[in-house]
């Protein structure tokens, strides 16, 4: 057994656990990385929006269940890198204000037992860490930072351009998205990114995109000490009697059973199947679940409101790459609804093969081929506030998402809004009888910005993780994935679970030495 005993093990590979790999990998400590899934194919399907949306190649063959007991199929993958292998790229701080309570139209947003300064520094890293390029002084909500991003935001196209003048002359501030991406565009027979299609939603062919297994699992993996192991799935946590400390991590490798042990635990598996493995792991020390005498494992989910407007529009659209505009100015509301709204992106380009099956072309008398060539494609999110009700449970062994939305009617407001917004851009309505914007909100098997099932905070009564991370009832238990947020904020996650990660890691380099 002592073969088998580490300083850390790290039960899963995405933003949070791979950034603490490789944040770790320096310390000589030696680590176990343990990731139920396996490194993704690199093949053509990467490329092919039908297999990787329609036929959903790269889903994990998983059913969960919501709150009516109809089964779903998670749009979430498990590879090494996680979510990010499929991921936009696009890394947003939080704004200052997200720190303190908040006030929305469908109740409040809690404050966050940290403030923007303890993560600033480490925002600045976490920037650098997974090379997002974007411009400081262009988004009107932007949070201050004291660095500049560390590579150039990425130029529009000159449909993209286009757009962007003509919001401006309507009195929008259109901004350049933060885009983790191994691009070069000033030199670009240097470029690993070489701008295609199918970067928003897919794998990357080309390891061009800055996903957690290209930025910091392979590089953790050239330190001698340090063990990746895939295909191992973790299926249970023990503790000692007195349930203070995990002494083994069970887990199925190839369909045997293996016990590993270690000094230090990191959970980061997802905030829905990080709650998933502590309820499971329950025992009588632990009986609800481990670190979970608070009744707060698995409660508070959210997973954002999240939502597409496609505008099929006069002039033809021959973008490329077109992930890269962003506009916040309703993100806290309007003056005649002063209530956080919610944030607009563009989305990547959606080709034919998408809008035949997703959008309502008949009426219109325009090809999917046609409208393709035509369509701008916005991603809208709004933030969904954390419920106790809202929850991820155990059945047999079965997840389970108790999920009802809320704060709905300041994202339908920003729907309707953007929509307002793209007819006043839209002059020329000579593509056909009228323009088209097709909206749709997104199910409850879209979790990838899923938070909140372990929120962190000062008092055990009320939170399952201290401020550094930590088990309140579990000395060596930490969970550093997007499962300590107190609140989803109104914009992508990500950034803030990497710069989490790195701040956690500091700690425990000051724990292992």
């Amino acid at each position: 057994m002592t073969d088998n005993h580490y300083d850390v093990a790290i039960i899963g590979t995405g933003a949070g656990g791979g950034t603490v790999a490789h944040r770790l990998a320096s310390s000589g400590k030696k680590i176990l990385v343990l990731e139920r899934g396996t490194f993704l194919p690199r093949e053509k399907a990467n490329w092919d929006a039908a297999q990787v949306f329609k036929q959903e190649r790269y889903f994990n063959t998983e059913t969960w269940s919501d709150k009516d007991g109809q089964s779903l199929r998670p749009a979430a993958g498990y590879w090494v890198g996680g979510n990010t292998k499929f991921y936009g790229g696009t890394l947003f701080r939080m704004r200052e204000q997200e720190f303190n309570a908040v006030v929305h139209k469908g109740g409040i947003s809690p404050e966050w037992c940290l403030k923007y300064n303890d993560f600033e520094p480490y925002y600045s890293q976490a920037e650098q860490l997974y090379q997002v390029h974007g411009q400081r002084g262009l988004d009107p909500v932007e949070p201050w930072s004291n660095n500049e991003y560390p590579f150039p935001a990425i130029s529009h196209e000159p449909r993209i351009q286009a757009v962007h003048n003509d919001l401006k002359d309507q009195g929008l501030h259109p901004f350049y998205l933060p885009m983790a991406i191994k691009l070069n565009e000033a030199q670009q027979f240097l470029s690993e990114c070489i701008r295609c299609e199918t970067c928003d939603g897919h794998p990357c062919l080309a390891h061009a995109k800055a996903d957690a297994e290209v930025m910091v699992v392979r590089p953790a993996m050239q330190q001698t000490h340090v063990t990746l192991l895939t295909e191992a799935k973790v299926t249970r946590l023990h503790t000692s009697t007195s349930g203070r400390e995990i002494t083994t991590i069970e887990t199925e490798v190839a369909g045997e059973i293996m016990q590993f042990q270690a000094d230090i635990v990191i959970v980061a598996c997802g905030a829905i199947n990080s709650a998933a493995l502590l309820l499971r792991s329950a025992n009588d020390a632990h009986p609800n679940g481990l670190a979970n005498r608070s009744d707060q494992v698995g409660r508070n989910f959210m997973k954002h409101n999240c939502g597409v407007v496609i505008g099929l529009m006069q002039p033809e659209n021959l973008t490329v790459f077109q992930k890269t505009l962003g506009i916040n100015d309703f993100y806290w509301g309007e003056p005649d609804f002063p209530y956080p709204m919610g944030q607009i992106q563009l989305s990547g380009k959606v080709n034919q093969e998408m809008l035949m099956n997703d959008v309502p072309l008949k009426t219109t008398g325009v090809d999917a081929e046609t409208a393709a060539r035509h369509s701008v494609d916005w991603w809208l999110m709004g933030e969904d506030l954390p419920d106790p009700n809202n929850r991820v449970r155990i059945k047999g062994d079965k997840i389970h998402l108790d999920y009802t939305e809320n704060n709905t009617e300041a994202f339908n407001r920003l729907i309707d809004r953007w929509i307002e917004v793209l007819k006043s851009i839209d002059i020329d309505k000579g593509f056909m009888k009228q323009s088209l914007y097709y909206r749709a909100n997104f199910p409850l098997k879209w979790v990838a910005h899923q938070c909140g099932t372990c929120r962190f905070g000062f008092d055990p009564d009320t939170s399952v993780l201290d401020v550094n991370c930590r088990a309140h009832e579990i000395d060596n238990l930490y969970v550093v994935d997007s499962s300590f947020f107190a609140s989803n904020t109104g914009s992508n996650p990500t950034l803030t679970v990497v710069a989490n990660a790195l701040r956690v890691s500091d700690h425990l380099l000051g724990r292992l030495k």
